[in-house]
């Protein structure tokens, strides 16, 4: 069977706090693989929302995301996030090859010292926003400096330069169409300053993650100038923007909800668990990312995708599938189930997710250590939320004590 001939515009900017996306609710439960046509790129494209279809879409070599270069494909942004030769747009066995390599860079070793590095860098953020005294915005003293810090940090990024590349990584993000030429150019200057630094660690490796990148071996293998080059920026752009939005998101969900945070203060040993949750359970960004050609026809829920096709998934419906998670509106701290999709699916799971919940561990877990009493200082109605950027996220969350 074909789908309806309907096809759902979908600016994907819904931004009302962390409320979940209504047409993306609509999509999962009456159109489940629904024709789409986005913001941005030429023509229309499937888009996938069930958790087993997404999982399908995610793990089956019948769909390409190698195949998405070279076409103008329907997207959120006017100029493309990804960069052509990057870990995220390879299939298997090219992207098998560099995660394994990428992968030896995440040892247990490795996140054991990043963990270090990350509470040494907490604790003093945090000691700032006590001495800077109550109220005080927990955006601004934690979340906004923390992740940005802790991988620059890891990859050892001088500090002089730390401000223009979050500039950079910042414009790249942005979904405004006047923004265009902004992206390109930025992409361009990351590109070009990340090609000199690897060079550089190549060169004379140090304890930093850029050098157990440059120096990961695989038997003979090694990543070549061009994977060390964009895989230290998408590192960088992944591991600092979006570990910052969710320190927000998930400080936001547990100040909001008594009843989960006393849970959580009371059993720290929960707060892993409760994590979890809150991560299957936030709707982190809009709308979709980079996604994926057919190229054979294949039949998902009944529907027919043709060969050549673009089809985008939906992580966070699939997170919402009431098929694979009861009561799947509700937080739950306590739940045991399915895993969430937040980091991804398949052959293209977030490679830097154990640095990220390393983050968001240690930062939730020593705030609520050292402030006891922390609570929203307005009425969470007051607070901003971020309604430029692909990212959910409040622009400021101020605290009190």
């Amino acid at each position: 069977m074909e789908s309806g001939s309907k096809v759902w515009n979908c600016p994907f900017d819904y931004a009302e706090a962390l409320e979940f996306d209504p047409t993306l609710k609509r999509l999962l439960t009456e159109e489940p693989v629904a024709r789409i046509k986005l913001p941005y790129g030429e023509g229309e494209a499937w888009l996938v929302t069930r958790y087993d279809d997404v999982r399908t879409v995610t793990t089956d070599r019948r769909f390409s995301r190698h195949a998405v270069i070279g076409h103008d494909f329907p997207r959120m942004t006017p100029e493309p996030i990804v960069q052509d030769e990057a870990i995220n747009v390879m299939d298997p066995p090219a992207s098998s090859r560099l995660r394994s390599l990428v992968s030896k860079a995440f040892a247990p070793r490795q996140v054991e010292r990043m963990r270090a590095r990350t509470q040494r860098v907490v604790d003093e953020l945090l000691g700032e926003m006590e001495r800077h005294g109550s109220p005080a915005d927990l955006m601004e003293h934690l979340a906004s400096p923390l992740p940005l810090t802790t991988i620059c940090e890891v990859l050892d990024i001088p500090e002089a330069d730390r401000a223009q590349l979050r500039a950079h990584a910042r414009t790249m993000m942005d979904i405004g169409l006047d923004n265009k030429d902004n992206a390109v150019r930025a992409k361009a200057d990351m590109r070009e300053y990340f090609a000199e630094l690897t060079a550089e660690r190549r060169q004379n490796p140090g304890d930093d993650l850029i050098s157990a990148l440059a120096t990961a071996r695989d038997g003979d293998e090694l990543l070549d100038e061009r994977e060390l080059t964009v895989m230290a920026m998408v590192l960088l752009i992944t591991g600092q923007d979006t570990t910052t939005y969710e320190i927000g998101n998930l400080a936001y969900t547990l100040l909001t909800r008594p009843k989960e945070l006393e849970l959580v203060r009371s059993r720290p040993e929960m707060l892993p668990q409760a994590m979890e949750e809150m991560l299957r359970f936030i709707p982190f960004r809009k709308g979709v990312g980079i996604p994926r050609v057919a190229l054979e026809d294949v039949e998902l829920s009944g529907v027919t995708i043709r060969a050549g096709d673009i089809v985008h998934v939906s992580y966070l419906t699939a997170n919402r599938d009431g098929e694979k998670f009861e009561r799947p509106d509700e937080l739950d701290v306590e739940r045991q189930g399915p895993s969430h999709m937040t980091f991804g699916w398949g052959g293209h799971h977030c490679l830097g997710a154990p640095l990220a919940v390393t983050e968001l561990e240690v930062a939730l877990s020593a705030l609520l250590k050292r402030f006891p009493e922390l609570r929203l200082a307005k009425p969470a109605d007051e607070v901003p939320w971020n309604k430029t950027s692909i990212w959910r996220y409040p622009v400021e969350l101020p605290v009190t004590w």
